[in-house]
């Protein structure tokens, strides 16, 4: 039996109802394990924001000279990139191998702008504010540019077909995880802004990138996991933690700049390699 409130004209429905409403409901107002494990990522790149803004940026603007709480808050809003990075490699997963909603797509992308855009892009809007030779509007367009890049590359990722198992163009994970590894570098601003920039083009390009499947999921997952301690030890400022991280850093753009070399060196093979087949078979 349904009660009807009088005053509200609400209907209290009993519990075995419900359960059938939610039995009944569209699918696409249901969330699946990878839907969830989406919205984390989503979570974790609004908290990297958040303590970007919290330990590095406001600090800074009330002239706060508290060293160790910058380092804590850029390693914590690295972390939680990282993380973001986890969820959206288990959620992929996840879905293939379960159901998942049909609004899962859309979710991952909005969830990747917000993890592999806006927090790596205001990452390098804060550095912009708080490094000694930095130039704010400079760093500010360099943000916009990193913004827009991957706003391009998810937009043109729901539009274009790729064949199996490859991506166009960098990966907005890599490419944010790149992105911060320049700024974490601490180079001079003027070669840091022109990688940054670089990293921002690559997403944008026709460069094919694998998927992370298989060993190449696990090799991923590894280093995200040794990438976390690389940052835990440098934020409590273990022996030798910054130089962990410097050459973490490194690596991983030296990784970003070797893909694309050896991905364009493939594509130049299989080009010459299908010029000689169709000059042998118009061959007598």
């Amino acid at each position: 039996m349904t009660v009807i409130d009088p005053d509200t004209q609400a209907g209290w429905v009993p519990e075995s109802e419900c359960e059938d409403d939610a039995e009944d409901m569209p699918l696409s107002l249901r969330l699946s394990i990878a839907d969830t494990l989406t919205l984390g990522n989503a979570t974790c790149g609004f908290m990297a924001v958040y303590f970007t803004t919290t330990g590095i940026l406001i600090p800074h603007l009330t002239g706060s000279d508290e060293s160790g709480m910058a380092r804590h808050s850029a390693a914590t809003a690295v972390i939680l990139m990282l993380l973001a990075a986890v969820f959206d490699l288990f959620d992929g997963l996840v879905a293939r191998k379960l159901r998942s909603s049909p609004m899962g797509a859309e979710l991952d992308n909005l969830s990747d702008l917000i993890s592999f855009g806006l927090a790596p892009a205001y990452f390098v809007l804060v550095y912009g504010m708080v490094a000694d030779d930095a130039y704010q509007r400079v760093s500010a367009l360099a943000a916009i540019v990193v913004l827009l890049a991957v706003v391009l590359r998810l937009a043109r990722f729901s539009c274009v077909t790729m064949k199996d198992g490859m991506f166009q163009g960098m990966p907005s994970p890599f490419g944010a995880l790149t992105v911060v590894s320049i700024v974490l570098l601490e180079l001079p601003f003027v070669p840091t802004l022109l990688a940054i920039i670089g990293v921002a083009w690559l997403m944008v390009s026709r460069v094919e990138y694998p998927k992370p499947r298989g060993v190449l999921a696990v090799a991923m997952l590894s280093w995200i996991v040794a990438a976390m301690g690389l940052l835990a030890a440098w934020a409590f400022d273990a022996p030798g933690g910054h130089l962990l991280l410097q050459t973490g850093c490194a690596l991983q753009v030296v990784l970003g700049a070797v893909i694309p070399l050896f991905a364009t060196a493939r594509r130049v093979n299989t080009f010459r390699d299908n010029r000689r087949e169709a000059r042998a078979g118009q061959l007598p």
